[in-house]
């Protein structure tokens, strides 16, 4: 890096990501496909993104410095920008020569548009047998809701998710961030790189798909797990744990900690911390389930220490004791945290149209082949005769 403080990127040099010489087609726009092509481009997959005059919507959304949108900067960076008319005959012949060349095509049109389009699997497997076919929809592409639309905010919604969070007394709760795109897009890159795995062995493509319903479905991890074993619907705890008791916000003097005692040992290392560890030998308090029954008494004694003293004063002493605790940080804190900085979870790309611009960095870490920045989210377009010469046609 050439900052201390962040990442700070350029165009980077191509040809040692894990993914070094794999094609992708994408066909994506708003969030789920682009964010699974965004982290396959960033493992150093070429990423061909298609759209069509007016671009993806999200070029027109969120804040716009210099004419560009951050926010698509966030989920379109490592791509090319071909324009195509998806609805002229000729381009779909330019598509169909683009497919034979890739090892991934990426789609998220509701299920059977793309064969409605005219590329059936039966005419993929023809024009390319290697190819995988990977799909992002909203709820799979079978069953009876398969022709509804759907976005984060309908399979938050429709999996559970919303209905569990919140306060006791308060409505269902959507996750600020569009959750379901993101595990979705994720499920769905995990699905491509398996499915370029089992290519080594069988030489052939295959389809691989995700759902943003069915993706949150799969991440109501102890949810879930509790409800199959008592039938009985989880009850919306705000900042507490659902099955553990003490956990959650605690007030300093001049703030709120987030405390996470997961089991026993932690809990007696917290609440001796406190000066308070007696309380685990009265019957009201002293295992798990007899917390749980008595959580607002036992909040209230946790909290009559912990105002006494300041939000640093805990973090420091709770985290020496071995229990997990840490401040509610604003992006501006997260930012600049000295621990996210130096994770190179803020990354500066020089764009050589828009000038400087901010964006999340690389959660995954690879020895060997590390994600980079092989180049800037691209103009609407950008790439188009670049890519269409590649295949021989000059407009």
């Amino acid at each position: 890096m050439s900052d201390t403080t962040e990442g700070d990127i350029g165009t980077t040099a191509a040809g040692n990501g894990a993914l070094t010489g794999i094609r992708v087609i994408d066909l994506t726009r708003i969030l789920a496909g682009p964010f699974c092509s965004k982290l396959l481009g960033d493992m150093g997959a070429e990423v061909i993104k298609i759209e069509s005059a007016d671009g993806d919507p999200v070029r027109r959304q969120g804040a716009v410095v210099d004419g560009f949108s951050w926010y698509f900067a966030e989920f379109n960076r490592n791509k090319r920008s071909v324009v195509l008319d998806l609805y002229s005959d000729t381009d779909k012949d330019v598509l169909a020569q683009l497919i034979g060349t890739a090892d991934v095509l990426i789609e998220n049109y509701r299920p059977g548009v793309l064969a409605k389009m005219g590329f059936t699997q039966e005419r993929l497997d023809a024009l390319n047998p290697r190819l995988i076919v990977a799909s992002v929809n909203g709820y799979g592409s079978t069953g009876p809701y398969v022709d509804r639309p759907a976005f984060d905010f309908i399979a938050q919604a429709m999996s559970g998710f919303m209905a569990s969070n919140g306060d006791p007394d308060g409505p269902a709760r959507r996750a600020a961030a569009p959750i379901s795109d993101l595990v979705a897009g994720l499920y769905c890159a995990f699905g491509v790189v398996s499915a370029l795995q089992a290519r080594t062995r069988t030489g052939r493509g295959q389809q691989v798909e995700s759902s943003l319903t069915g993706g949150l479905i799969s991440m109501l991890s102890y949810l879930s797990a509790e409800y199959f074993a008592t039938g009985e619907n989880p009850t919306r705890t705000g900042n507490n744990h659902p099955i553990v008791s003490p956990y959650g916000l605690f007030e300093a003097s001049d703030g709120e900690i987030a405390v996470a005692p997961s089991h026993d040992t932690m809990v007696r290392r917290f609440l001796g911390v406190l000066g308070i560890a007696e309380l685990l030998e009265e019957p009201d308090f002293k295992d798990n389930a007899a917390r749980m029954r008595n959580r607002t008494a036992l909040n209230a004694a946790i909290n009559q220490v912990t105002r006494t003293q300041s939000v640093d004063h805990w973090i420091d002493v709770i985290n020496k004791a071995g229990c997990p605790a840490g401040r509610i940080m604003e992006l501006a804190d997260v930012f600049t945290d000295p621990q996210v900085l130096s994770q190179d979870l803020k990354q500066r790309i020089d764009h050589p149209a828009h000038g400087p611009m901010y964006v999340t960095g690389f959660p995954v870490k690879l020895s060997d082949t590390p994600c980079t920045v092989q180049a800037p989210p691209p103009d609407l377009g950008a790439d188009t005769d670049a890519v269409l010469r590649e295949l021989g046609i000059e407009r």
